[in-house]
Parts: C-alpha cells; sequence; structure tokens
C-alpha cells in the first residue's frame, strides 16, 4: 500500500493513512483533542511540567506560529509541538520493530482555533495498527497512551 497524506481539519495536526481505508475513521479514531480555558502558553508550561512528572522528557518544542513568522509567512494561530519521549519505553518498542522510529518521538500539540486552546495528540494504540499487531508493542503503546493521556489532563 501506498502512504498518502492527508491534512485534517484541524490545524497543526495531520495523519497518515493508507488507500483504501475510511479516511474519516481513521482521521476521528487516531486523535484525541481536549479544551481548556488556559492560553497556550499557560498551557504548555503545565503539560511540561506533566511530562517530566510521568518520567517523560521534552526533547523539543515547535513554535509554528514563530518559526513561520521567520520565513515571512503569516500564521494567525498560536501553535506549539512538543515532542516526547520516555526512553525506556523507546526502546522496548524499537527493539520490536525499528519502523516505529518512523512515528517517534510522541507529539503533543497546544494551539489556538476559533479563540479556545486545544490540547492534542495522535493516539499511540491507533498509530500501532500501521505496525502490525504484535501483543508487546501494543502493550507498551498503551502504557504510552495512558501516560500521554494523563499528562494532557494535567495540563488542563
Amino acid at each position: 500500500m501506498r502512504p498518502i497524506r492527508l491534512f485534517g481539519p484541524v490545524d497543526c495536526i495531520s495523519t497518515w493513512i493508507f488507500k483504501g481505508r475510511n479516511t474519516k475513521k481513521v482521521t476521528t479514531d487516531m486523535i484525541h483533542i481536549k479544551t481548556t480555558p488556559k492560553t497556550v502558553d499557560t498551557a504548555v508550561e503545565d503539560l511540561t511540567a506533566a511530562v517530566e512528572k510521568h518520567k517523560f522528557g521534552v526533547l523539543h518544542i515547535h513554535d509554528l506560529q514563530a518559526t513561520m513568522k521567520k520565513k515571512g509567512v503569516d500564521f494567525p494561530h498560536a501553535c506549539q509541538v512538543l515532542e516526547v519521549c520516555n526512553p525506556h519505553h523507546a526502546a522496548r518498542i524499537l527493539t520490536t520493530d525499528l519502523r516505529v522510529s518512523l512515528a517517534l518521538p510522541c507529539r503533543i500539540t497546544v494551539y489556538e482555533e476559533e479563540g479556545q486552546t486545544k490540547v492534542g495528540t495522535l493516539l499511540p494504540t491507533q498509530l500501532m495498527n500501521v505496525f502490525g499487531d504484535d501483543p508487546d508493542m501494543l502493550a507498551v503503546a498503551r502504557e504510552v497512551e495512558d501516560d500521554i493521556l494523563a499528562m494532557i489532563e494535567a495540563a488542563l
């Protein structure tokens, strides 16, 4: 199957899907988004603290609005993408299937849309479907997903 790039209805989030699949279902099932009354900057600060509390690290924060401005593009939405990782989980899953490195590190996005701040991620358990149904990999993905969802809740 050849992958095609699909941009979803949400700014800053895109997913890889495969021809022949129900794209609406795949996109909906893969995305987890929550709304918070906080500003983007405050939500990012709180999310960073939650990431560290769950023994993950923030590898990098991409400020898409600032980056685009440097490139001469006027992007009206605040959008920050945090790359997060727990090296122990990463090692466990990459030892089983190195192709999973295509989906790492995990990303959590904080952005402003229509006056609301949203925090979202692509669900690791759904991403693993691309790589097969190995029960050990799915167990690690479930652990990571549980941690990421808890991080998001803590940041709200």
